[in-house]
């Protein structure tokens, strides 16, 4: 895992207000166009329900009888549709009962049918069959192991999750695999994730999350169980290459909303409510090339935030964290670099923050993602010294926090709504003085002049109503932002600021 570093809100009616470069100046740059009020998706409050009769050609299973749905499966070839009749089915009480579908099987609840694990079975459907349909079911109650997930426990690929309630289960509420869609699902109430993307031994690609509702999860409360361990929240991604995330309800979480962490690539992050999680709303850590566009993200980060303030730290922890991660035109992608635009961010703890670790490369001590390395670099044995000193490899061995541009989005910051004094405010493009190993050739200020001045990372014709604060090159430099837009720094070209708190 990457660095560590509310409440429920009522929908959003996005108004814009006209701009003032300071305000009022009559020859004012006009505020850039927002998207209209983005679409909440309620699915966990109105779900659609399946069909009330069993589809032609379907087998039908009786929730009376225990393990019925699990022997239904093994008997039956591949391509089978099963529905499921109303009622609570169950397995055979044994921990590692569980539905192993066949390539191409299709599960259909009926209204009210539910798949319960009673706290006893650890996962609901396993195995390595592709293609595999859930749709209007309700899975509860299994108990995965922490990191494992209940639903897909196995990555396989192709899978469709669709209309489903998968709640109040310990792990993850399912795991993903390579082109797998999951949409229009109510993720709720899991004990450390909604969804937990990772397969192990190999990436994923292809990944849609589309219109789903994903609140209440980490019930476990991993973090402090596991202090650092970067292992909670609404969806986690690992090593995911190629997802659209889009038109989402991410809220109420007990973490991070989203979090891509460890060479995850080509994302598109658009059209979501992101609101009222613990942590931040999203962080994309040691990972490559995204779009995050036309998102209304408020209310995070206030429990999270307020901690580290309250301990005097100086960090900008922010509700949009980047970690290690930029655009890199030599890893495929949608797009080559990080673009963030058209985005609503309103009344969260701190902004943007835009950060990178001078200690952390690959082969580092300090590296936290378990060894592995940049998509740079397949031998990561080569990071080392002495050509880790040298081109290529200098660049190469470290994720990079690079060619982000932010740009035409709205941050709207009301202190007394946040009800903060001081560090909820920032905006930052940062990193540390490097000390670690001894043999690190990014020891001193060489990281965070970089990211500051040379690795193009841009904000401009952007709309700030608020008391903005920015940080640039480490903690200690706090600016107004007059200081922001004069050089060395030359950020926000084009953006207006309205200095009072409200908007």
């Amino acid at each position: 895992m990457g660095s560590t570093w509310r409440r429920r809100a009522l929908p959003l009616a996005l108004v814009l207000l006209a701009a003032a470069g300071c305000d009022g100046a009559p020859d004012a740059r006009p505020e850039p166009t927002a998207s209209p009020a983005t679409p909440v998706a309620r699915v966990c409050a109105e779900p659609r329900t399946g069909p009330a009769t069993a589809p032609a050609g379907a087998v039908t299973v009786d929730p009376a009888v225990t393990g019925d749905l699990a022997a239904k499966t093994r008997n039956s070839p591949p391509n089978t549709t099963f529905w499921l009749r109303p009622g609570r089915h169950t397995l055979a009480p044994d921990r590692y009962a569980q539905v192993v579908p066949k390539n191409g099987n299709s599960y259909l609840g009926a209204p009210g049918a539910v798949l319960d694990g009673r706290r006893t079975n650890q996962y609901a459907f396993g195995g390595t069959a592709r293609d595999v349909t859930v749709r209007h079911l309700t899975v509860q109650g299994f108990a995965a192991p922490h990191d494992e997930g209940v639903v897909n426990h196995d990555s396989a690929d192709g899978w469709v999750i669709e209309h489903s309630t998968i709640q109040n289960n310990s792990g993850a509420g399912l795991m993903a695999g390579a082109r797998q869609q999951v949409r229009a699902n109510c993720l709720r109430d899991n004990g450390q994730y909604g969804m937990n993307a990772y397969k192990a031994g190999g990436r994923i690609s292809g990944l849609v999350v589309e219109g789903n509702e994903i609140t209440g999860n980490n019930t476990g409360d991993w973090e402090r169980r596991r202090p650092g361990c970067g292992c909670t929240g609404g969806v986690k991604f690992w090593a995911v290459d190629g997802a659209d995330v889009r038109g989402n309800w991410v809220h109420d979480n007990r973490g991070t909303g989203l979090w891509a962490d460890t060479n995850n690539n080509d994302f598109r992050i658009e059209r979501n409510v992101i609101e009222a999680n613990d942590g931040a709303a999203l962080i994309y850590e040691t990972s490559y090339n995204a779009v995050i566009r036309d998102n209304t993200i408020r209310r995070n980060n206030w429990v999270e935030g307020r901690k580290y303030a309250d301990r005097g730290d100086t960090f900008p922890f922010a509700t949009v964290y980047l970690s290690e991660s930029g655009g890199e035109p030599r890893v495929r992608a949608r797009t080559d670099r990080i673009e963030i635009h058209h985005n609503l961010l309103e009344n969260n703890w701190s902004g943007i923050t835009l950060w990178e670790n001078a200690d952390r490369f690959c082969n580092s001590p300090a590296n936290t993602s378990s060894g592995d390395c940049t998509l740079l670099v397949e031998d990561t044995d080569r990071c080392a010294r002495p050509g880790i000193a040298t081109a290529p490899l200098y660049a190469d061995c470290r994720w990079r926090t690079q060619r982000v541009d932010i740009h035409d989005n709205r941050f709207v910051l009301d202190k007394s709504v946040v009800d903060c004094a001081v560090k909820c405010d920032r905006m930052a493009v940062l990193a540390n003085y490097g000390t670690y190993p001894d043999w690190s050739p990014y020891q001193g200020e060489r990281v965070a002049e970089a990211i500051t001045h040379g690795q193009h990372n841009r904000w401009h014709d952007n709309v700030y109503v608020g008391p903005w604060k920015f940080v640039a090159h480490d903690p200690s430099r706090v600016l107004d932002p007059g200081q922001w837009q004069a050089a060395p720094y030359r950020q926000d070209e084009g953006s207006t600021f309205r200095a009072r708190d409200g908007g």
